[in-house]
């Protein structure tokens, strides 16, 4: 796992084979950091990683500047990697949760300006994540959710819906209020 930019730039951080989780593939997550870049003032972005997890789009978030980025992941060996990886760099800005995201959304009462979710692609309940995320309000004004999903889903008809990302296999649905 590669961190693209920032103050961690090039630095890998090497996964156990025994971890199962998919991770953003470097293609993918420099074209997303690249359409954000000009969206965010990383500097000023509190941030949430639901699913988190490698932590990859966490610890990117991280580098680039954020000042706090929750990372959710309920996988006990992930989240020890995101914990092992957040001592090995430094990364006091990383707060990482062991928790399932469906049960910390529905106990969560702080707002993010960015908001990113990669459920396993064959989650039932990926399509409920957009509703919970604005009923539960937990975006600030002008923040942005991005969904990671397989090509099967179409949430271009979901309430808050602005467009859609594709890189490869990996597409990302962007919803804004």
């Amino acid at each position: 796992m590669r961190i693209i930019s920032g103050k961690y730039k090039s630095r890998r951080i090497q996964v156990p084979a025994g971890l199962k989780a998919r991770p953003t593939t470097d293609f993918a997550k420099e074209g997303l950091f690249n359409v954000l870049h000009n969206r965010l003032d990383w500097e000023e972005t509190a941030a949430l990683d639901l699913f988190s997890g490698t932590g990859s789009i966490a610890l990117e978030l991280v580098s680039r500047g954020c000042p706090r980025v929750v990372s959710v992941e309920q996988n006990n060996l992930h989240w020890r990697f995101i914990c092992k990886a957040k001592e090995t760099l430094g990364a006091v800005e990383l707060l990482p949760l062991r928790a399932d995201v469906f049960t910390f959304l529905s106990a969560c009462r702080e707002q993010f300006d960015f908001i990113f979710a990669d459920p396993p692609y064959d989650l039932p309940a990926i399509d409920t994540l957009p509703g919970i995320i604005f009923e539960k309000n937990l975006l600030k004004p002008e923040g942005v959710f991005i969904l990671e999903h397989a090509k099967k889903y179409d949430f271009s008809q979901f309430p808050h819906f602005s467009e859609i990302r594709n890189y490869g296999n990996v597409h990302f649905s962007f919803f804004a209020l």
